[in-house]
């Protein structure tokens, strides 16, 4: 009995140790993230959060209505997702069209609440935010439905993850997009703080 008991206590503490897993890590790396975007903006150059990783920060991404601020990583494959969103379209200044990605159950999980008006503001590496207005958001399937980033409008604000938002079954052929555009307003570095609730 107190074999079952043991193994039963094991069984269920390793259960939770990789259920937790990726929402710690996703946690954990937006720290050290948020250093490495420093280094980043202060030197103008891509400094890696750590030693081995295989991206760097290239935007911080700030949702006001949700209290949201995270760091945002160059590329959108899945080693990266795993420790913040992924920029797929962009350049440095956050100029043109703009699409990040990110995992629903983590980072994203959020974006099911924003709202047609609702801001979002991109900062960049030059230290300038962005402020964008959500108009949409919608289901798409991406069997069917491509989105053609070189047709997007320059201003354009693309937040993409898998949906649905609830589901336990990783990757699927839907995803939810919500669809911003620049509105015009844009604030000076030193606003840095006020700007992304942070």
């Amino acid at each position: 009995m107190t074999r079952l008991l043991l193994l039963l206590l094991t069984s269920s503490a390793t259960l939770l140790v990789f259920g937790l897993w990726i929402p710690l890590k996703a946690v954990l790396a937006q720290e050290m993230l948020e250093l490495a975007w420093a280094e980043n903006q202060a030197r103008q150059t891509d400094s890696r959060p750590w030693p081995w990783a295989d991206t760097w920060p290239v935007a911080r991404l700030a949702m006001p209505v949700l209290n949201d601020s995270m760091i945002v990583l160059a590329g959108t494959h899945g080693e990266s997702l795993a420790f913040g969103p992924g920029q797929l379209t962009g350049d440095d200044n956050n100029s043109g069209a703009v699409v990040i990605a990110g995992h629903r159950d983590t980072h994203f999980r959020g974006l099911k609440a924003l709202e047609t008006g609702n801001e979002i503001r991109l900062q960049g590496r030059n230290g300038r935010w962005r402020s964008y207005r959500v108009e949409n958001a919608r289901v798409v399937d991406s069997r069917s439905e491509l989105i053609d980033t070189q047709q997007l409008p320059d201003g354009t604000l693309l937040l993409v993850t898998c949906y649905p938002f609830n589901s336990v079954d990783p990757g699927g052929p839907l995803r939810y997009v919500v669809r911003a555009r620049i509105s015009g307003d844009r604030y000076p570095r030193e606003q840095i703080d006020t700007v992304a609730g942070i």
